[in-house]
């Protein structure tokens, strides 16, 4: 009978070279230099045999305590662990050393072991992604979603970047410097809207984390929306918006009314609308036609679901922002003890989401009652909600706040303060703009 090649696939053992594994493993134990060469492409997790990743962590752990790392070395630590006899005992490991032709061809052999394990996790998320496609109980768009991580996971578990030499960044940065001294008045990064706050943080960079947090009411979800609107309405830059408390028509109600400058509670009362401001809808409608913005309405999203989404549309059309609001809505990828630990997750993986698509990532969040405690109601970093993590992980963290919220009898009524309480890359300080809630939008006092 003739096998295909899907046949002879299905039929054949994993792939592997247990001779590359033993040559490497034995290499390593002749020298240091080839252990530096095998940990940058191989880890204990791709090993074919179990009991070779067990002899290159014994290894592994010696090499970075300064410790000798020959085989007769690495059996004592097989021993002092337990685990000399499962591996072979310490015969095995000589028989790795004698059968090294040439130490120095390490990392040949270690990308042979690479390439193979690399193999196998593919055809393990092949067999996973079967799995997802009969399982009944799982929703057709939440098997893909999770289909497209694992397959991203397995495809870029090494791909962890080099060393880049200092003549190859210095370049490219001057270029930048240059070019910011040749227009003092241009943003370096994306523009919010808000020229105050445009200078005073260069705008939004890619790799930010930029945490918006406020109490209920101040206009964080606002201010999160408006940015979204400015970059893909004035800038054409594609953007992705997760909105995890509004509504479609709710949040396409705010861009309208921010565009046509008809009040928000009229768009909702249609009924009393005048012709000027049909008009005003119509000409809205063709210039948000265009718009590279992209809205997730899904009312609980995890975080791996936002991954794979964000992901997915800058694979086909590019991405320049993404915004989530509001945080503390997600839903983790899995139970941890407490809140804060979830938080704490959510939050690392917006920063690495941020820095993998190199795309600034807004996180809208909610601030805890400790504003509303105290006298002074101008909220601190501390008030950050059930996490620290956010204020470590955030690069720029922006309080919204609105005196008005608490006293009525304010002066500084329809004023918002911005307060950047943390900027990694400039000064801290406070923005004030005008808070045009009726029209969902914040802009320059100046223009107001």
């Amino acid at each position: 009978m003739t096998i295909t090649t899907d046949d002879r696939d299905l039929r054949t053992t994993p792939p592997h070279d247990l001779a590359a594994e033993r040559i490497t493993l034995g290499a390593m134990m002749l020298s240091r230099d080839a252990i530096a060469d095998v940990i940058e492409l191989v880890d204990t997790a791709d090993y074919y045999r179990p009991a070779h990743g067990t002899i290159h962590r014994a290894i592994t752990d010696l090499y970075v305590k300064g410790e000798p790392t020959d085989a007769a070395a690495v059996a004592a630590k097989l021993l002092a662990t337990g685990d000399l006899q499962r591996i072979g005992a310490a015969p095995y490991l000589f028989e790795c050393v004698e059968a090294v032709p040439v130490a120095a061809s390490a990392g040949w052999y270690a990308q042979r072991i690479r390439s193979h394990a690399g193999r196998r996790r593919l055809a393990e998320v092949g067999n996973k992604m079967i799995r997802l496609a009969l399982d009944p109980g799982i929703e057709y768009t939440e098997a893909v979603d999770q289909a497209g991580q694992d397959f991203y996971d397995a495809t870029t578990r090494h791909d962890s970047g080099e060393l880049s030499p200092l003549s190859a960044l210095i370049g490219p940065t001057l270029e930048a410097i240059s070019a910011a001294a040749a227009n003092p008045d241009a943003v370096i990064g994306l523009p919010t809207g808000l020229s105050d706050l445009d200078r005073l943080t260069g705008g939004l960079r890619p790799g930010q984390l930029v945490v918006v947090a406020g109490r209920p009411g101040m206009g964080k979800s606002v201010f999160g929306v408006d940015v979204a609107r400015n970059i893909a309405i004035r800038a054409g830059k594609p953007v992705a918006f997760f909105a995890l408390e509004m509504g479609e028509d709710e949040l396409i109600q705010r861009i309208l009314s921010a565009e046509t400058r008809i009040p928000l509670h009229a768009l909702r009362d249609a009924k009393h609308l005048s012709e000027l401001d049909w008009r005003r809808l119509a000409e809205a409608e063709l210039e948000l036609a265009d718009a590279p913005l992209h809205i997730d309405p899904t009312p609980s999203v995890t975080m791996t679901e936002i991954r794979a989404r964000a992901r997915r549309l800058a694979q086909r059309k590019s991405l320049a922002l993404i915004v989530v609001d509001y945080l503390q809505l997600m839903t983790p990828a899995r139970k941890s003890e407490s809140r804060q630990q979830e938080v704490a997750e959510i939050s690392r993986g917006m920063k690495l989401l941020a820095k993998e698509l190199s795309v600034p990532v807004i996180a809208v969040a909610q601030l805890n009652r400790g504003p509303e405690q105290r006298t002074d109601k101008r909220p601190m970093l501390s008030d950050l909600r059930e996490s620290g993590a956010l204020e470590q992980d955030a690069d720029l963290v922006i309080f919204v706040h609105r005196d008005d919220y608490y006293d009525k009898e304010s002066p500084r009524g329809g004023e918002v303060d911005l307060i950047v309480a943390k900027n990694r890359s400039g000064p801290q300080d406070t923005i004030t703009a005008a808070a045009q809630l009726h029209l969902s939008r914040f802009v320059d006092v100046a223009i107001a």
